[in-house]
């Protein structure tokens, strides 16, 4: 569905075009993203071995941190390499793939939070039923769910991005493609494609993160009626989810609920949620959890043994 397209390719202007901050860029953003690979890859290493974490609520950690890291190398990657040249070139097809991966990882991270505090809920204001309602093939089956709406999503995106006509100008002021940005780029009226934009990715947006919000009031009030030792438990896993909830909806939410206007801090908003949260998100949920901890001592530990050995 690509209409009166001339452009084969675009320009990327990234952060900043200054030689010494671009090399700063270059550094910065290599760290984060080896960083952010580090600690996801050492999350689902550990979730996969350790027998200890073989409950719901690891089993959508685990999908947490893919999701993380696939969003980070849907832009990082990227990012990293155009930081050293003179012109960020990317082609029409790379950009649409771009749109699609960082909508797609981007929206599975929303369902997969959503997971979590439906876990979180029957386990703490359900208990007795917890094992029974959150079994394996029911985590199973939201999963999948989670996995076809995204696609879903991200598809809309990808209608949206190849409905635009672009005939002229090919420079993106940011450092990936998104359907905000190319929307300057078009050739026609945008008005439609912008509205059903933030009915879309705004829309989704705002919805989860009110429902997970609310959720978490209703959990944090159960709490009353448990015992002091498991309401520090749960206050503990409910603190660290919500903090990851308001990283990652903030920039979302500022970006695609509003019309087609952009802003400076864009990018750097933008960089919050794409990169930051990502690298965030293993931080918060090691040090706040004293079983994942455990299970990587224990991981850590066989491996030195056995390279002993």
């Amino acid at each position: 569905m690509q209409l009166n397209n001339n452009v084969t390719e675009f320009i990327l202007i990234g952060l900043t075009q200054d030689p010494f901050w671009k090399k700063a860029v270059f550094v910065t953003f290599l760290l984060i993203y080896l960083g952010t690979l580090l600690g996801n890859l050492l999350i689902i290493a550990t979730i996969k071995t350790s027998r200890a974490l073989e409950s719901p609520m690891f089993f959508f950690l685990f999908y947490l941190s893919l999701s993380d890291t696939c969003l980070s190398t849907s832009t990082a990657p990227r990012m990293i390499v155009d930081a050293l040249s003179k012109k960020a070139i990317i082609s029409f097809r790379e950009c649409m793939i771009q749109v699609f991966t960082t909508h797609f990882f981007g929206c599975l991270e929303i369902f997969i939070l959503i997971l979590m505090a439906v876990d979180r809920y029957v386990a703490i204001c359900k208990p007795l039923h917890y094992l029974t309602i959150m079994n394996h093939r029911v985590c199973g089956v939201l999963v999948a769910v989670a996995w076809v709406g995204s696609c879903v999503h991200s598809s809309a995106q990808i209608f949206l991005a190849l409905s635009l006509p672009f005939c002229g100008p090919n420079v993106i002021d940011h450092y990936f493609c998104d359907l905000q940005p190319l929307l300057k780029l078009a050739c026609s009226d945008t008005y439609m494609v912008n509205l059903l934009l933030v009915s879309n990715s705004g829309a989704i947006c705002t919805v989860s993160f009110v429902m997970l919000m609310f959720s978490y009031v209703i959990i944090l009030r159960s709490l009353r009626n448990h015992s002091a030792e498991g309401r520090k438990k749960a206050l503990s896993t409910c603190i660290s989810h919500i903090i990851v909830v308001i990283l990652f909806f903030g920039p979302c939410i500022f970006i695609y609920t509003r019309p087609a206007t952009t802003f400076p801090m864009d990018k750097s908003i933008a960089v919050f949620y794409t990169l930051g949260t990502p690298l965030l998100n293993p931080v918060i949920y090691t040090l706040r959890n004293a079983e994942v901890k455990n299970a990587m001592r224990k991981l850590w530990s066989k491996k030195l043994i056995s390279d002993d050995r």
